[in-house]
């Protein structure tokens, strides 16, 4: 559970108050400012508010929270700030709001005079519905749920892709390269823009002198262009610090690239990059990346949960991914970054206060109050017989037709039979990619549509090029569409590597038939 009591500026909030936080932003120059949104959807911010940056319609700062009333009842669904600061949100229906620091245009109004209040971004915007929003040091780009990328504000380098170095006064849709592409992620270091497309592209544009871009060379780019050194790599998220860039694959491997005089790139020395160099992270799978162009420190988090820091810590230089004790890449940044600002909106968990769904998840497995216990592989499990009637017609007709308070299952592992009644009582899969084949297997078996697309979902984070064909397999066993889709556009886009393994070898006469046909009608096989 995140403790938002690890940034000082919260230190003086009464635990009443703490316990009603539901989302968090601290930033400025020395992490003295703050937005939280509350349990009731209502915002605060409290700060030094340099620039009107706290959007309380005036230049004084306030050591106690005060209540941005135009913001109450606005779903924030993404946030991001400048060094200004400005500070732009994106909320649940789409709109765009900005407020703060406004000398280069960074809030899209057409002036350079600082918002005092939060502002509807409106030009070229309002037929549009803005899912994320990304913050240079003073220029801003948002991205849509078309997949199209709109950018404003300060352009010395290029970094609002407008192919020209003057700034850009309101929202401009960044085309170019990315003309009749679909982007799927943002991010901004202090004076570039990166975003990652659909099918695994990743492109940058504006500042490049320390090779932030990924491109080879050092030079600023004023339009986005394709980083070909990751050509047949897939990325799917980027994050950008001061002046370097993280990138994850959908292999869960971790590239970097740019500044590193602070060890930042995790490559062991201090050397910087223009080209996309693979990190070392022991051959464990990563899961996020995170950056933040306020400072030169990097993490990542595993898919095991573990969390790895590097880059500039607190004055030291860490060369090399350093493994914490953290739960969350937030704490990184809390503890380590200098400043100590969060490197995205932060989602604070309630504290001690069990709802329904919490007081469901504690007595899962717990024999003090049960009325039923299933025996599998030699284990027991204890549930409750109504609930399980509840949540599974399976289970309603099974236990309508007995008495038993002991039943044993043969046909399923209790590994994958434990995670199916867990799931019952969490809506949750607490089970490994590789094992959640099996309990795919069930779901099918027990006519469970949710669980079943919840298993496709745990099983595509844990694809790889040895594995992908044996996901295939099972993905066509059990008439899993989506995650049959998913699999064989990951063997075309690592054809190469997938048909060298010997899951192909082995593959069944007809699906390679099949998988043929369509990877042809893909362009797979095209010189």
């Amino acid at each position: 559970m995140l403790d938002v009591g690890k940034w000082p500026v919260f230190a003086l909030l009464p635990p009443e108050e703490l316990r009603l936080i539901r989302q968090a932003c601290v930033f400025g120059s020395a992490a003295n400012e703050a937005l939280y949104v509350t349990v009731n959807d209502e915002v605060f911010a409290l700060g030094t508010n340099c620039s009107g940056c706290l959007g309380l319609g005036d230049l004084q700062s306030t050591i106690e929270p005060r209540r941005i009333d135009v913001l109450c009842g606005k779903k924030i669904e993404s946030l991001s700030y400048g060094t200004g600061p400005h500070v732009v949100i994106a909320t649940t229906d789409g709109e765009v709001f900005a407020w703060g620091h406004n000398g280069y245009s960074q809030l899209g109004n057409g002036t350079t005079n600082h918002g005092l209040t939060p502002a509807l971004v409106s030009t070229n915007l309002l037929s549009k519905r803005v899912t994320e929003v990304a913050c240079g040091s003073h220029h801003t780009i948002a991205l849509t749920t078309d997949g199209e990328v709109f950018a404003w504000g300060y352009n010395n380098s290029g970094q609002v892709g407008s192919g020209s170095t003057a700034n850009q006064p309101t929202p401009r849709r960044v085309s170019s390269c990315l003309q009749n592409k679909v982007v799927v992620n943002i991010a901004c270091g202090q004076l570039c823009s990166m975003a990652v497309l659909d099918n695994g592209e990743i492109y940058g544009w504006g500042y490049n002198c320390n090779g932030q871009l990924g491109l080879g060379n050092n030079g600023n780019q004023q339009t986005p262009c394709r980083i070909a050194a990751l050509q047949g790599v897939n990325i799917v998220r980027v994050a950008c610090g001061y002046a370097h860039t993280l990138a994850l694959t959908d292999e869960g491997m971790v590239y970097a690239w740019g500044a590193n005089s602070y060890g930042q790139l995790g490559t062991g020395n201090k050397s910087n990059q223009a080209l996309p160099t693979l990190i070392n992270t022991d051959k464990e799978r990563m899961v996020e990346v995170a950056a933040c162009h306020t400072s030169h420190t990097s993490a990542a988090k595993t898919q095991s949960g573990q969390v790895l820091m590097w880059g500039q810590c607190r004055g030291q230089a860490v060369a090399s991914p350093h493994l914490t004790h953290f739960s969350s890449t937030d704490d990184v940044f809390a503890c380590f970054a200098t400043p100590a600002v969060t490197w995205h909106l932060l989602s604070v968990d309630g504290d001690d206060y069990l709802t329904v769904a919490q007081s469901l998840k504690k007595e899962f497995d717990s024999p003090e109050i049960s009325d039923l216990k299933f025996l599998v592989d030699g284990k027991c499990i204890h549930v409750h017989k109504a609930l399980l009637k509840i949540r599974c017609e399976h289970f309603r007709t099974l236990l309508n037709e007995t008495d038993e308070d002991t039943l044993e299952i043969h046909q399923f592992s209790y590994l994958v039979y434990r995670a199916f009644l867990e799931y019952l009582y969490t809506d949750t899969i607490n089970l490994p990619p590789e094992d959640a084949i099996g309990l795919l297997d069930l779901a099918t078996f027990y006519r469970e549509t949710r669980l079943k697309r919840l298993c496709q979902e745990t099983i595509k984070r844990g694809i790889s090029e040895e594995n992908a064909v044996t996901l295939l397999s099972a993905a066509v066993k059990y008439e899993a569409r989506d995650l049959e889709e998913f699999c064989f556009k990951f063997c075309v886009n690592h054809l190469t590597a997938v048909t060298q393994t010997q899951a192909f070898a082995d593959m069944d006469h007809d699906l390679l038939k099949n998988f043929i046909s369509k990877a042809s009608c893909y362009g797979a096989f095209k010189n």
